[in-house]
């Protein structure tokens, strides 16, 4: 299945749903930084979300230091943000709550 590039106003839409994300228009990606109480539980949360990255096949670029989990959602194949990035962000965003 060929993945395509979100418009501007499927951008612009998708980022209004999701709060907390921004977009880097350098990489026409978006990020989050999460924090944690500690290195376990940023640990903890970063292998939530690897299983569910690997069960849709859309796999982040992260960094993690300490309590600090650094999110970054593009998607390779299409050159910037596409729908398998909201929907990993809209996961993400789930398993946080």
């Amino acid at each position: 299945m060929r993945v395509t590039r979100l418009s501007e106003a499927e951008r612009t839409d998708a980022l209004a749903r999701l709060g907390e994300w921004r977009h880097d228009p350098e990489r026409d990606a978006i990020t989050r930084r999460f924090r944690f109480a500690d290195f376990g539980a940023a640990f903890g949360f970063m292998t939530r979300v690897a299983l569910i990255a690997e069960r849709m096949d859309h796999h982040p670029e992260w960094f993690n230091v300490y309590d600090r989990v650094d999110i970054l959602l593009t998607t390779h194949d299409c050159g910037g943000l596409s729908a398998r990035d909201v929907a990993l962000a809209e996961a993400i965003d789930a398993l946080a709550a």
